[in-house]
């Protein structure tokens, strides 16, 4: 009997904002490496996730969350990722918030025109009751087009293994796209920067989190500690002494939050510096989102 041939595919999951997609990822990875919030467009790059298996390999790509409006440039590198996604996936996920709103038209015609298996899946169905569960399944199958249709709850990892079973199935016969012992696409430098970010987006309120971006100037790793020295990037004057709070309390809190984070995820003591700088209007200044990763044609 000839053994079976090796599996590997790229798996992207899309939705609008705040559907559960980096929660999704991180708990099919078993790993965080998307960032976790509720507010919304947290995720702003596409981040790769390899996942290996007996037989396969699965690279999942997390996306940011359709907007049906883009007011800056980077907006438009972000809905760039989702359309890549949707454009060279073997499978794509499509996560339905079960308490949200209306759908992207134009992503949802992208998404059943695509050649990739399709999934459709009901998210947060533990906020809900049955009758409600049932009804939305309904409305579900009505609306999209797919070649299975699922309920989950990735915050409570239900049906979670049943999902990633329909994920190997559907995977092309391919040899690994990675190193068996690579676990991401991205930098270490880039975790930095997300993990620092997402606690600017816990502790800061209104525009200024979606104003910031983060840049680590200095990543040395030594026997027992990390060193680092990051730039905090804001658009305006105004929003530098928001970042640092009065007395330098705020951004005090911000490098204990980070590093507490950081040190977790490195597993390694670390010594952090935090510097704010003022880059007006970088959302919408094209070189400077190259150099931030929201990379052009």
């Amino acid at each position: 009997m000839s053994e079976a041939a090796f599996k590997s595919g790229f798996v992207s999951i899309i939705g609008m904002p705040n559907a559960g997609k980096s929660t999704l990822y991180n708990a099919l990875l078993g790993e965080k490496l998307a960032i976790v919030n509720s507010k919304a467009q947290t995720t702003r790059h596409r981040i790769f996730g390899i996942k290996n298996g007996p037989g396969h390999q699965i690279v999942f790509s997390d996306t940011p969350g359709i907007l049906r409006q883009t007011s800056y440039g980077m907006h438009e590198r972000m809905m760039k990722f989702v359309k890549e996604s949707l454009d060279d996936s073997d499978v794509l996920v499509l996560l339905i918030d079960i308490n949200g709103k209306d759908f992207s038209e134009e992503i949802q015609d992208k998404f059943e025109r695509s050649k990739a298996k399709k999934i459709v899946v009901l998210n947060k169905i533990d906020k809900v009751h049955q009758q409600k569960l049932e009804e939305k399944l309904v409305w579900l199958k009505k609306t999209f087009i797919g070649d299975v249709y699922l309920a989950i709850s990735a915050q409570e990892k239900f049906q979670i293994d049943v999902l990633e079973k329909y994920l190997i199935d559907f995977l092309p016969e391919h040899p690994a796209y990675y190193p068996e012992d690579q676990l991401t696409d991205k930098t270490e430098r880039f975790f930095v920067n997300e993990i620092i970010r997402n606690n600017v987006l816990k502790l800061y309120d209104e525009e200024v989190p979606y104003s910031v971006e983060i840049v680590t100037l200095l990543f040395k790793e030594e026997p027992k500690i990390i060193r680092l020295s990051c730039e905090i990037i804001v658009e305006r004057d105004s929003q530098k002494p928001i970042i640092i709070g009065k007395k330098g309390q705020s951004i005090k809190k911000l490098g204990i939050e980070s590093r507490k984070e950081l040190e977790l995820f490195f597993q390694k003591q670390v010594y952090m510096e935090l510097f704010v700088k003022v880059r007006e209007d970088w959302r919408n200044n094209k070189k400077m989102l190259d150099q931030f990763g929201y990379e052009s044609e």
